[in-house]
């Protein structure tokens, strides 16, 4: 199997690229804060949620191939991860956003797994506690933010809609990822829905309205933000090929 280019060809190995390169991709992206954070509270919070998320990219990347080929070999449209996660940093209120949006998906997600029977049930138990703190996180500073100063109540309204175009993606099947998707796009819907409003603030329109909707991350088709974060990531492996510490 060549894990450069090519991704892998069975349901499972499928399934555990997806979610894997999910993990990943945000993982970098929250490393990005570093030395950034609005308050050193956060520094340390946003850095453990990365580690969090690197550790199941680790686990689940391994269980398909070498996991550092796989980081740092492969070309950018080998990468199945959704577009939502590659999505830039922004402000903090995006930041929020984002990962408001992505770890209520993935709390559930692996809700569901967790209570099957399939390959990826193990790792699902474990992430499961890892990522309800994440989802957590982000709901306290939604409720903040938006219920906030009026600075913070525009900011973060704005990057609930513009983000919020990238959500359907998530609720699209994934070969060998045995979920109920429709019950999993209800339930996050419901969910974020209660917390967005407790936060005085509006659900955007967008996907489950008929608007237009971006994302075919799965499909190896990414955004432009993307690549340049990718040659980031990859810089040093590449630069150095076959060097150990």
């Amino acid at each position: 199997m060549s894990t450069t280019s090519t991704p892998p060809e069975s349901r499972t190995d499928a399934a555990a690229l997806a979610l894997g390169d999910d993990a990943l991709v945000l993982s970098h992206r929250l490393g990005e804060w570093a030395g950034h954070a609005p308050v050193l509270e956060e520094e340390v919070a946003l850095a453990n949620i990365a580690l969090d998320l690197l550790g199941q990219a680790r686990i689940l990347l391994s269980s398909i191939g070498d996991e550092d080929e796989l980081a740092y070999l492969r070309e950018e449209r080998a990468f199945r991860n959704l577009q939502l996660v590659e999505q830039p940093n922004g402000d903090f209120a995006h930041t929020i956003a984002r990962q408001l949006y992505f770890s209520t998906y993935q709390t559930l997600l692996y809700a569901q797994l967790a209570a099957s029977q399939g390959d990826l049930t193990p790792l699902a138990a474990k992430a499961v506690k890892e990522v309800a703190y994440h989802q957590d996180h982000a709901e306290q500073w939604t409720l903040r933010l938006g219920d906030g100063t009026t600075e913070s109540h525009t900011r973060m309204q704005s990057a609930l809609d513009a983000l919020w175009r990238y959500t359907d993606e998530m609720f699209q099947p994934v070969p060998g990822l045995d979920v109920d998707c429709s019950t999993l796009r209800d339930d996050w819907t419901a969910s974020v829905t209660a917390v967005i409003e407790r936060a005085t603030l509006t659900v955007p329109s967008g996907p489950q309205s008929g608007a237009w909707k971006a994302g075919a991350g799965r499909q190896g088709l990414h955004t432009e933000s993307f690549g340049r974060m990718l040659a980031e990531m990859q810089h040093l492996h590449r630069s150095h090929p076959g060097a150990s510490w």
